[in-house]
């Protein structure tokens, strides 16, 4: 590796950062040959109640700018 080289005399306590644009590019995972996941009912349980939560906090959301806009 090209880094290993590079720094060969840097001591083992120390650590060396290296920004991720300056890396060797890492090759690609294939998986297209992997078929979806089947989710359990816990996970579309949890799924579900996050929409729900998320629903509603959007229509907070809108009825608070709709009544600071006088128009509730």
């Amino acid at each position: 590796m090209v880094l290993k080289q590079k720094f060969a005399n840097v001591k083992t306590d120390t650590f060396l950062v290296v920004h991720p644009l300056d890396d060797a590019p890492e090759k690609k995972v294939e998986a297209e040959h992997l078929r979806p996941m089947r989710m359990t009912r816990s996970v579309r349980y949890s799924l579900f109640a996050l929409r729900a939560y998320l629903f509603l906090m959007v229509a907070l959301v809108l009825y608070h700018v709709f009544a600071l806009a006088g128009l509730v």
